[in-house]
């Protein structure tokens, strides 16, 4: 039928429409889900300026080195089983009351192992610069407050609520945003007093998200269907643990190589850069919901392309703008990251290389296939260590540094692509 208009514009429009129509359930999710990335996205830079300038260089490096060190060890709680409780949230949600109980129970047998994996963590990076006490209140603020509260976020986004996640999402990084300003506030600004403030701030987001909106289901234990359950969740576990150590050990390494100073800078750095994942990550969420109940959904080359080259292009060009805005106006970030200001120009493409990785991660996790995804996270692990301790053995000067960084991370985006892509040619693991 001829369009009334009789314009190819207009048909054109007329089909737009009818997608849009389509399509408005997805729209309206996804910009529920982005929402809570905005707003994340705008008070974790308040939060990163205050704390960033509240300490000193030094103090910002091994705050940033134990935090990470605290999230990698935050996914071995419940050995894994937060990946269980997701599924049944997305595809099963009158169930969530069962699997909470295995959330609980794995969480509490799960805590030795965490603590040893702490003590041995503080053994080998931290014994010499930080406190024990100060170490430990860090991991535990991860472990116990941060990823509890994370999973609440993730069993409401499971169950398509999109809105309540992202409020939560928000009011986390609100939670601790405050606490850094009212650390900046008092006349103290030592790393031991700000981790009281830390505890507090993740303490109230925890509150809130477990006493508000976690689903009102009565909590039952049977221990038979965890069991069934634990392989799956134990492969989740440790390609997570894989995940952060490859994400976060160049943190370690520039630390054991370069010291408290370096590692300040460089932690500044790459927060700039992790900065620019927190709106791909919404895209990963949802697309990980589809490709659970849509498995063949990257079949096509076509769609394989279109998804990186979008992912890179909006990487590349959220760090470009930040970094133009620091060339022009060094200190208006602060203090502490004027010094880092000239070298963002330098890392142009490793938010794209790092938020490719991620992704590649992500659809492997949808597809079930978590213990290809373990393997494939440990090879990279291996491979960014060899590689990033080449790099610090030959110069610790944060230019020529940064500068043969792009490399480490364009190999570990190949690394990653010859590993994954090959991997979604095999069947679909249903879990």
């Amino acid at each position: 039928m001829t369009d009334l208009t009789g314009t190819p514009q207009a048909g054109a429009a007329a089909r737009l429409r009818a997608i849009l129509s389509e399509r408005r359930g997805l729209v309206r999710d996804y910009l529920a889900a982005i929402s809570g990335s905005a707003g994340r996205l705008v008070f974790s830079l308040i939060y990163f300026l205050a704390l960033a300038n509240g300490l000193s260089l030094g103090d910002f490096g091994l705050f940033a080195t134990a935090s990470a060190a605290g999230i990698m060890l935050s996914r071995l709680l419940a050995f894994g089983f937060i990946a269980p409780l997701y599924r049944t949230a997305t595809v099963r949600p009158r169930l969530i009351g069962v699997y909470t109980g295995g959330f609980i129970l794995l969480g509490v047998a799960s805590l030795p192992l965490i603590a040893l994996a702490a003590l041995a963590t503080w053994t080998l990076f931290f014994a010499a610069t930080l406190p024990l006490g100060v170490f430990a209140a860090i991991v535990a603020s991860e472990v116990l407050l941060g990823r509890p509260g994370e999973a609440v976020t993730i069993v409401n986004n499971g169950m398509g609520r999109f809105g309540r996640g992202s409020f939560l999402t928000i009011f986390a990084v609100v939670c601790r945003t405050v606490a850094a300003v009212a650390f900046i506030l008092t006349a103290t600004s030592d790393l031991a007093t700000w981790t009281w403030y830390y505890l507090a701030g993740n303490s109230l987001g925890l509150i809130v998200a477990a006493t508000f909106f976690y689903p009102r289901q009565r909590i039952r234990f049977v221990p038979k269907l965890y069991w069934r359950r634990l392989s799956d969740a134990l492969s989740v576990a440790g390609s997570e643990v894989l995940f952060y150590l490859q994400s976060e050990l160049d943190k370690f390494v520039v630390l054991a190589f370069g010291g408290a100073q370096l590692a300040g800078l460089y932690a500044i750095i790459m927060r700039l850069v992790e900065l620019t994942a927190i709106p791909i990550r919404t895209f990963n969420m949802m697309l990980v919901q589809k490709m659970m109940r849509m498995p063949q959904l990257l079949a096509k080359l076509k769609t394989r392309v279109t998804i990186e080259v979008a992912i890179m292009a909006v990487s590349t060009a959220g760090i470009s703008c930040l970094a133009l805005i620091l060339h022009f106006y060094p200190t208006l970030l602060g203090r502490n990251i004027s010094e880092a200001a000239p070298l963002v120009m330098l890392v142009l493409l490793i938010p794209g290389f790092r938020n490719l990785v991620e992704y590649h991660a992500e659809i492997l996790f949808a597809r079930g296939q978590t213990f290809v995804r373990a393997i494939n996270l440990a090879i990279l692990t291996a491979v960014k260590g060899g590689a990033l301790a080449a790099v610090l053995m030959a110069t610790t000067q944060p230019k020529p540094l940064i500068i043969a960084l792009t490399g480490v991370f364009g190999l570990l985006y190949l690394t990653s692509a010859v590993l994954t892509y090959p991997a979604l040619n095999r069947p679909v693991r249903r879990v």
